[in-house]
C-alpha cells in the first residue's frame, strides 16, 4: 500500500518537499549538536530538562488522545467515528515516534538510550515509560495494519484483533499516566509533586488531541473528497470542550491549594510562571497568553451556536491546541526547575539549535502522518486525484459511446 503515497498532485508533492526540507535542516542542526554536545542548547546543570522533554510530554498526550475515537467506536459501537478511527490511530503512531525522537535528541549521546534496554531497571519509571510507549506504538501499528488491510480486501477484520483493540484503550491512558509519574515522583520538585498531575495531563491530552484531529480533518476535507460528516466532528468538539473544562478546573484547584497554603517552596514556581521571579519574566507573557486562549476557546466551545459553526470551531480548536502547547510545551517542564531546591533561579530559553532540531522532529511526524493519511484516503478512493481520474474516465466513456 505504500505505493499509494507516491502518487499525488502538485500541492501534495509541494507539501512533502517542504517537510523534507524542514527535516533536512533539523538533521543538519542535530549533527552539529552531536559533534559539539548539549552545550549548544540552553540546558545547564540547574535546568537539565528543557524544550525537548517538554515536546515529549506534550506529544505523549496527543498520542494518548486517540482513545477518544477508538473507545466510542469499538466499545460503544458509535459508527459515526468509523472514518475517524484509523486517522486517530495513525496520528497516535506519528506522535509516539516523535516522542521517541525527542528523547533521542535530548540524550546528547544517543547510544546511552541503549542502556535502558541492555540494563533494564524495573524500579525505574523510565523503564516503565519505555514499556508503555513501545507497547502502545506496537499496538497501534498492528491494529491499523490489520484493519486497513481488511478494508483493502473488502472483508471484515479478523476477530482476534478486537481484544487487542480493547487492550490498547487502557494502554493509551497508561502512557500519559506513567509520564506524569516521572514528574510527580520527584520529591525535590514541588511544582510537579502533586496528585492531580496525572489527571491534569490526561484532561489536557483529551482536549488537545481531539482539537488537533478536528483541524486535520477539516484540512483534509478541504483538499480531498474525504468527508466524515458533521456529527463526528461535533462529537469530538464536545469531548474537547469538557476535557478543556476539566483541565482548567484542575489548574484552578492547584492554584487555590498553593495560594491558600502560602508555602513559599510551592508558591515561587507559580510566581515564576505568571508574575516573574527575581527579574526573570521570560515565560510570563506566554503563560498569560495561554490563559487568554483557554478562556477564549471555552467561551466559543460552550456556546452551541458558535461550536456548530465550523469556521468558528476551527478557530476554537486552534486556541485549545496552542493554549495547551504553551502550558505543557513551554511552562510545565521549565517551571519545575525554577527556582531550584536551593532557591536559585537560572534563566532558560531554547536556543536556535533546539528550535530547528525540534522542527525537524515535528517534520518527521508530519511526514509520517501525511503518508499514512494518503494511503488511507487513496485506498478509500477519497483523494482529489482519484476524483479527477474518475471524471476523465467518465468523459472518455461518454465520447467513446
Amino acid at each position: 500500500m505504500i505505493e499509494k503515497a507516491l502518487v499525488g498532485d502538485k500541492r501534495y508533492y509541494g507539501w512533502v518537499a517542504f517537510l523534507l526540507a524542514v527535516i533536512g535542516v533539523g538533521f543538519i542542526f542535530y549533527l552539529r549538536q552531536l559533534f559539539y554536545g548539549l552545550g549548544l542548547t540552553g540546558l545547564s546543570r540547574d535546568v537539565s530538562w528543557g524544550f525537548y522533554i517538554a515536546q515529549f510530554t506534550f506529544l505523549v498526550g496527543v498520542a494518548a488522545s486517540a482513545v477518544m475515537v477508538v473507545l466510542p467506536y469499538y466499545l460503544h459501537n458509535y459508527k459515526a467515528f468509523g472514518k475517524l478511527t484509523i486517522l486517530g490511530e495513525f496520528l497516535a503512531i506519528g506522535s509516539v515516534i516523535m516522542c521517541v525522537l525527542f528523547i533521542f535528541v535530548d540524550l546528547g549521546q544517543p547510544f546511552r538510550g541503549a542502556n535502558i534496554i541492555l540494563h533494564p531497571t524495573p524500579h525505574s519509571l523510565m523503564f516503565w515509560d519505555m514499556i508503555a510507549l513501545g507497547g502502545y506504538l506496537l499496538l497501534n501499528v498492528l491494529i491499523s495494519r490489520i484493519t486497513l488491510d481488511a478494508e483493502r480486501k473488502g472483508i471484515a477484520p479478523p476477530k482476534w484483533i478486537k481484544p487487542i483493540i480493547i487492550i490498547s484503550i487502557p494502554w493509551a491512558i497508561s502512557i500519559h499516566t506513567v509520564t506524569a509519574f516521572l514528574y510527580s515522583g520527584l520529591a525535590a520538585r514541588s511544582f510537579w509533586m502533586t496528585a492531580v498531575l496525572a489527571p491534569r495531563f490526561l484532561a489536557s491530552a483529551f482536549a488537545s488531541g481531539p482539537a488537533l484531529l478536528i483541524i486535520m480533518v477539516m484540512l483534509i476535507r478541504k483538499f480531498t473528497r474525504f468527508d466524515p460528516g458533521k456529527e463526528p466532528i461535533q462529537k469530538l468538539a464536545i469531548i474537547a470542550t469538557y476535557a478543556m473544562c476539566i483541565n482548567i478546573f484542575l489548574i484552578l484547584m492547584e492554584l487555590f491549594t498553593v495560594l491558600y497554603s502560602n508555602i513559599p517552596e510551592h508558591l515561587h514556581h507559580f510566581q515564576y510562571l505568571f508574575l516573574g521571579l527575581e527579574g526573570n519574566t521570560t515565560l510570563v507573557p506566554w503563560m498569560w497568553g495561554s490563559i487568554i486562549l483557554a478562556i477564549f476557546a471555552i467561551v466559543l466551545l460552550l456556546n452551541p451556536k458558535t461550536r456548530r459553526n465550523e469556521s468558528i470551531l476551527a478557530v476554537a480548536c486552534v486556541a485549545v491546541f496552542v493554549s495547551i502547547w504553551i502550558d505543557k510545551g513551554l511552562g510545565m517542564v521549565v517551571a519545575g526547575f525554577q527556582p531550584s531546591p536551593l532557591g536559585k533561579v537560572t534563566q532558560y530559553w531554547p536556543t536556535w539549535t533546539e528550535f530547528f532540531i525540534s522542527m525537524g522532529v515535528y517534520g518527521i511526524g508530519a511526514f509520517l502522518v501525511t503518508v499514512f493519511y494518503k494511503m488511507t484516503l487513496s485506498l478509500r478512493g477519497e483523494t482529489g486525484e482519484n476524483e479527477k481520474k474518475k471524471e476523465i474516465a467518465e468523459e472518455v466513456e461518454t465520447v467513446a459511446g
